[in-house]
């Protein structure tokens, strides 16, 4: 088992920043990667951003340049900066790990973006 916590959501305005974080813990070894989800009310939950194992990345073409994916090994941290937020942004935004065939979720945490 994998399990996931996350924090550093809440309320910002438009224009602001705020980074998530996504700690795991258990069964780390051999997680492929992670993933940042998010879903917005009466949307389909969608992919943010992902990191592999190995570092590489890639972001929902929507967000380049104003999101960023990154993880701290020695934490078993990964991270979602969030720069420039839009009241679109407005979501509870997940983190996933990926391990074999098996997905592991988090409870989710919610970012609000004021107008």
């Amino acid at each position: 088992q994998v399990q996931l916590v996350e924090s550093g959501g809440g309320l910002v305005q438009a224009g602001g920043s705020l980074r998530l974080s996504c700690a795991a813990s258990g069964n780390i070894f051999s997680i492929n990667y992670m993933a940042w989800y998010r879903q917005a009310p009466g949307k389909q939950r969608e992919l943010v951003a992902r990191i592999t194992s190995g570092g590489s990345t890639n972001y929902a073409d929507s967000l380049k340049g104003r999101f960023t994916i990154s993880r701290d090994n020695a934490k078993n941290t990964v991270y979602l900066q969030m720069n420039s937020l839009k009241p679109e942004d407005t979501a509870v935004y997940s983190c996933n790990a990926r391990r074999g065939l098996q997905d592991y979720w988090g409870q989710g945490t919610q970012v609000t973006v004021s107008s």
